[in-house]
């Protein structure tokens, strides 16, 4: 694979926490590589590591050691804000994540920085919103509804890459076959890269192009989705499968 194709890329990222006076290592040695119009879904159970590593891909947090590239360029260490120009983070509850007392309109356009109406309107029909949403508030739209705007905001920031923490497990089954659809077609024909942390396997082995095994911090396993459920190699992977069937 060419190193052309690598557009996001961490190095040996280490994290460790200190809690009521013991060491708790959250990140061990942990490297990863995202490809241009590419999804990769990361799995785990809770307390993996997965969350932990996207806060620090979009700078909410710094490692202790290791290192962050974008399109080759190191940014390890950069403010969020500067992440902020070519990623985006979707949050598990995107309700959450909008100023209650904003209607959409303004907490999209002001999260963005400006966001020209014709490209907001393009932007809006490619996730499936009618613009009259835009006068609403977040309490009054639905879960569906808010994670779709979610991810209208992200888009009109033009960040290339999305980092979806948990976006789709507090949706319904219908809602988040919805946004899983979207999330294909926007890679399809908009080109955006995805990062898709989640718990649920059959989920990701629907989307993914590859994936990425974490347990207790560290990376136990990463391929091509297909590979890595079809014969997986750690027993760690084999017992999340079992779990999976049973």
């Amino acid at each position: 694979m060419p190193d052309s194709d690598i557009i996001l890329e961490g190095k040996n990222l280490n994290k460790s926490y200190v809690d009521k006076g013991k060491k708790l290592q959250a990140l061990k040695d942990v490297s990863f590589f995202l490809k241009n119009g590419e999804i990769l879904g990361i799995v785990g159970e809770s307390g993996s590591g997965k969350s932990t590593l996207l806060r620090h891909v979009s700078c909410l947090e710094k490692p202790d050691s290791g290192n962050l590239y974008y399109k080759g360029t190191e940014y390890t260490g950069k403010s969020p804000a500067f992440a902020g120009a070519f990623l985006q983070m979707i949050f598990q509850d995107a309700q959450m994540s909008f100023d209650p007392r904003m209607k959409m309109k303004k907490a999209v356009v002001e999260a963005t920085k400006g966001c020209g109406h014709e490209k907001l309107s393009r932007i809006l029909e490619a996730v499936g919103l009618d613009e009259s949403l835009l006068e609403k508030k977040a309490g009054s739209m639905s879960g569906g509804q808010c994670q779709r705007m979610s991810i209208a905001r992200a888009l009109c920031s033009d960040a290339g890459i999305l980092l979806c923490d948990e976006a789709t497990s507090a949706l319904d089954v219908t809602t988040q076959a919805q946004v899983v659809a979207l999330l294909q077609q926007l890679r399809e024909k908009e080109g955006v890269s995805i990062i898709f942390v989640s718990h649920d396997i059959a989920l990701v082995s629907m989307l993914c192009d590859r994936i990425m095994v974490m347990k207790n911090g560290e990376c136990v396993e990463e391929g091509e989705t297909g590979k890595v459920l079809g014969n997986p190699q750690h027993e760690y992977t084999k017992e999340l499968l079992d779990n999976l069937i049973e």
